[in-house]
């Protein structure tokens, strides 16, 4: 192994770390206690180290996020892939979804409430995200409606999964009617 490779392959390590100290941190205490000085001080690097890496907070968001993506498209999928009836596969989804945002809370903020710098529905979407929605349209195309746009249909769908898991988790619905919540969406809004 060359200099250069042993360098950037202890860049990349160098990058994990950051990402998943600003993770476990922000799970732990929320975003605000994510600062440059604190993961400086938890991975044991310098802040200069740090932002050879990220320029901010707002980057390590984004990264924080676009894993995140990757986990929850994951999480989608294979929920769906277990499920026998295209009623079934939207109603796995949802519970992936929905149970992704609850174990996941700082992540979940990471993606859709913080400002990582990313775009979302544009040319220039970072692959992961652009994945993430494909999971859910995977499904949720599938059960659209004749003369529906699948893409659309997803989005709404996808507006309706955001809705409970921020309204869930903010205490503004009861956590014991979850259940009934996804098979009220999927039975009403999915056309099986």
């Amino acid at each position: 192994m060359s200099v250069q490779e042993r360098k950037q392959r202890e860049r990349a390590v160098r990058e994990r770390l950051i990402v998943a100290t600003a993770r476990e941190l922000a799970e732990q205490q929320g975003w605000d206690a994510v600062t440059t000085r604190r993961l400086a001080e938890r991975i044991e690097y310098s802040q200069p180290v740090l932002y050879s890496h990220f320029r901010g907070k707002r980057e390590i968001i984004g990264a924080v996020a676009l894993e995140g993506a990757a986990e929850m498209a994951a999480a989608v999928r294979a929920a769906a892939s277990a499920a026998n009836s295209p009623r079934e596969r939207v109603a796995a989804l949802a519970r992936a979804y929905l149970d992704f945002a609850e174990r996941n809370p700082a992540v979940y903020d990471a993606l859709f409430q913080l400002d990582g710098g990313l775009a979302y529905a544009q040319e220039d979407t970072p692959e992961p995200l652009k994945d993430a929605f494909a999971a859910l349209m995977e499904s949720l195309g599938e059960v659209a409606g004749d003369g529906v746009h699948p893409g659309l249909f997803t989005e709404v769908f996808w507006a309706a999964l955001h809705g409970l898991a921020t309204l869930t988790r903010a205490g503004r619905l009861p956590r014991g009617d979850a259940e009934r919540r996804v098979e009220l969406l999927v039975d009403r809004l999915a056309v099986t």
